[in-house]
This record gives C-alpha cells, structure tokens and sequence, in this order.
C-alpha cells in the first residue's frame, strides 16, 4: 500500500499494524521540523541512542523557509547521515522497522525515511569452542550477519568480494547472505542456489542453517553423511571462498554454511594449514586414519571374539579373560548408548558441577561397572577409543554419521559373523560413495571421479602459493 501524504492517516495505519498499544517495545514520537508534522518510529533495543539522539537535536535546529519537494531531497540537505533509505509502501518500511531501522515519516511526503542507525544485541568475538585450534586466529562467528561478513571482509580485502543478501520465511523474513568471489565462483551453482532460497514456502527458518540446509536439499533420510560443511570460523570460511566456494551466513547463527562439500572438506581443518607441510600432512592422515578406526575397531574385535580360532599368538591377549555375563554385542551397544548419555549430560551440566560429576560418572561407569558383572573391561577400553577419537574431528554430523554405520555393523557381525562385518563395511562405503553433494558431483571426490592432483591436495598438505587459479 502506497504511503499516504498526511500524517494523520499515517500515524492512524501504523498505529494498526504495529499495535502499538500492545507492542511496549514499538516507539513513536510525534515531533514538528520546521512549520511540519512528523513521527518517528522505532524498536527498543534496536537503534543506537546517541546517534539518534544527534540527528534530532541537528533536525530541531534546521528550521527550512521551505522544505524541498521530495524526500530524497529533504534526506540530502537536512539529514547529515551516510545510511539513509526511502520507501515507497508500508508494508516495506513496517519490515525495514522490524529489521531494526528508524523511520521518520513527514507531512506532505509519500515516502518514508529510513534511517539505519540500528545495534543488535551481540556477544564478543571469541573462539569457537568446537572448532579450536592450536595456532591461528582467534576470532569466531556469532549470532549478528553484519559482524560476520565484516569478519570476512577483514581477510579478503577484494572488489570481486560479494555479500549478497536474500530474504526467505513469511513471518521471520530471515536475513541469508552468499558470500562468494565472483570470477572464481561456478555461476550455475551460485544461480542454483538463489532459486532455491528465492522460491523457499517456510513461515520461518525455526533452526536457522539446519532448517535452510533441508530445505534446499532434501536428501534421503537414511543417509546420515553431511551434506554440507559447517564453520565458526572465519579464516576457515574465508579460504573456502577464496578456493571458488560459497559460504551461506544466516542471520541468527555463528557458522558458516559452505558448499559444495565432499566428505574430505568437512573432515579438514584449519590445523592442517597452521603448520607446515610436514606436520600438516601427518595430522591430516592422523585424523583420516582414526575416523576409519573409529568405525571399524568394535566390530571387528567383536568378530574375532565369536572367531577366536582367527587370532594369532601374537594378538591372543585381546581375549576377554573375565567370565562374559553379558552379550559382548549387547554390552558394546548398551556402551555406545551410555557414551551419548553421558554427552549429552554434560551439555546440561552447570559449569560448577561438571567436575564432581564427571568424577563420579567416571567412577561408577568406569570402576564399579566391571567389578559388578555388567561390562567386560575390554570392551570398555575400545569404547572408550572411540569415544575420544571420535573428537579428532570438528563434524557432529559426520561424528554421528560414522557412529551410526558402526552400530549397523555391530549389529550385522553378531548376527551373520563375517558376511554381517563384511556386508556392513559395504553399506558404510556406498553410503558415501553412493552420496552427492549439493552441485551433484560425487561425495566421495576427488577419489570417483579419480583426480591424481586434487588427491595430493586431499591427503597431503602441500606448499600455499598465491598464484592465480
């Protein structure tokens, strides 16, 4: 609806569509410019006071003999602000206020002022948690977008550089920025990707980039492998940009959505390239080497305890030597679900009593578990492996994707011996190979299709240089 001229039945609209008699945090002000009417509007919590405050006391001391004939004109002369906007229908400027920005509406002009003096609500810069490492920046994402593409920004300092921001939810109308560089960028991936957030049907992204990431791609439930890869970090962010990559920033979340991703990007990390060659390389295979012990460690020592006749002399020590109460397969899942209990207790766990607790969840799963028949101590010490190996790597996803091929490999060798641990190592390999990433190439790339150079660059960490692509 177009913006009416008077300032009567523009205080009388907005006065309806705000609610402002409910809505405690909505302002208005009723003011007069010169010989005219006017009315600001504003959120509590969202606009800077001080320079609001000085565009006012500037706005009060200009008295105009005559006020210019259009707003634009009026915003040039009369308003000493770099970000200033004009509208032309409500239901633009209503949306523009519910952003954060203050709009000035005068008597006799058909347009709106926006003026983006907004803050939001934002906690410090400081590293992520998760995605730690041993030397490097120290910065990560948060909640606020425009802090985390100044973030970006900082580190690529280029014109080609370019935050593109789309709006997607009936009722959140959430801010997504694409982030990419535009000459290395694939443009029928970057033309996918718009048409996917453009013609989205959701009310609200209820779960930020979660929510996005299934809406633009729906992949097949049974799948657990990611799809894409997530970062807090914006040196981490900003090289995937720099290789041709785009991240996706939501408003509302500290990460970083990057693609395309294949299985060898999102077990990468910033480590890697924080040391040289060398070191990098050796962590990288470390973490590669772990992740595939991880998954196949409990189900083959579990094969070799229904095949004891298999073991060698040399590995007859990896018996269980107590008498076995329980089902070792019952026993390894009964751990497996215990570990996830215990994680997630330590999520809810107030910081005070995270050590006390901690103690006494070791004591009693550790200790007290064997001696009371429950648990063998051998399969506690491989849980307890993989357990901890599976923090090697940042991914939660690909964590529970690996956990969850393991359990289904549990399950397949107690039932059928060594057909279930082979057939269960097949259903993890096609689960990936089988997968696509969002641009359709292959998940399991650069290994199908086979690339020699990009494999080098996958498993072995080489030189940085700065030549062009």
């Amino acid at each position: 609806m177009q913006i009416h001229s008077e300032i009567s039945q523009v205080m009388s609209y907005m006065q309806q569509e705000l609610r402002i008699g409910r809505n405690f945090d909505v302002i208005y002000r009723v003011m007069k410019i010169g010989d005219r009417q006017a009315v600001l509007y504003c959120i509590d919590g969202f606009t800077k006071d001080e320079i609001l405050e000085k565009l006012l006391e500037f706005l009060f001391k200009q008295i105009p003999k005559e006020f210019p004939e259009e707003a634009h004109e009026f915003s040039k002369i009369l308003l000493p602000y770099a970000e200033i906007g004009l509208a032309k229908q409500y239901d633009d400027a209503i949306l523009k206020l519910l952003c954060g920005q203050t709009l000035l509406f005068i008597d006799g002009y058909t347009q709106c002022l926006e003026i983006d003096c907004r803050t939001y609500p934002a906690r410090s810069v400081s590293e992520p948690e998760k995605d730690k490492t041993m030397r490097g920046s120290r910065d990560g994402f948060v909640e606020t977008l425009v802090f985390n593409t100044a973030l970006i920004r900082r580190r690529i300092r280029d014109p080609q550089l370019t935050m593109e921001v789309l709006q997607t939810g009936r009722r959140s109308m959430t801010d997504i920025c694409l982030c990419y560089i535009e000459d290395r960028v694939d443009s029928g991936l970057l033309e996918k990707l718009r048409g996917k957030i453009q013609n989205l049907e959701v009310d609200a992204l209820t779960m930020n980039q979660q929510s996005l990431a299934e809406c633009i791609y729906p992949y097949k439930w049974y799948n657990p492998f990611p799809k894409f890869k997530f970062t807090e970090r914006p040196d981490t962010a900003a090289a995937c940009v720099l290789e041709g990559n785009i991240a996706v920033l939501v408003d509302n979340s500290p990460s970083a959505l990057i693609l395309p991703s294949s299985v060898f990007d999102i077990i990468e990390e910033a480590d890697d390239y924080y040391f040289p060659p060398i070191t990098g390389t050796y962590l990288r295979l470390t973490r590669l080497i772990i992740s595939i012990m991880t998954l196949i460690v409990t189900p083959l020592w579990l094969l070799l305890m229904q095949n004891p006749e298999w073991l060698p002399d040399w590995l007859l020590f990896i018996r269980v030597k107590e008498t076995v109460n329980v089902p070792l397969i019952l026993q390894l899942l009964l751990l497996e679900l215990s570990i996830d209990g215990l994680r997630l207790a330590a999520v809810n766990t107030p910081s005070m009593l995270t050590t006390p607790l901690s103690v006494m969840a070791a004591l009693v799963l550790g200790e007290f578990s064997v001696k009371s028949g429950w648990f063998n101590s051998e399969p506690m010490l491989y849980m307890a492996f993989v357990a901890v190996a599976n923090y090697t790597q940042s991914s939660f996803e690909l964590g529970y994707a690996i956990k969850f091929m393991r359990l289904i490999t549990l399950i397949l060798t107690a039932i059928f011996n060594l057909p279930g641990f082979i057939a269960g190592v097949v259903i993890a390999v096609l689960a990936i190979t089988c997968n696509k990433t969002f641009s359709g190439r292959n998940y399991f790339y650069p290994i199908i299709p086979f690339s020699w150079k990009r494999v080098k660059e996958r498993f072995f960490r080489l030189r940085l240089h700065h030549t062009e692509r």
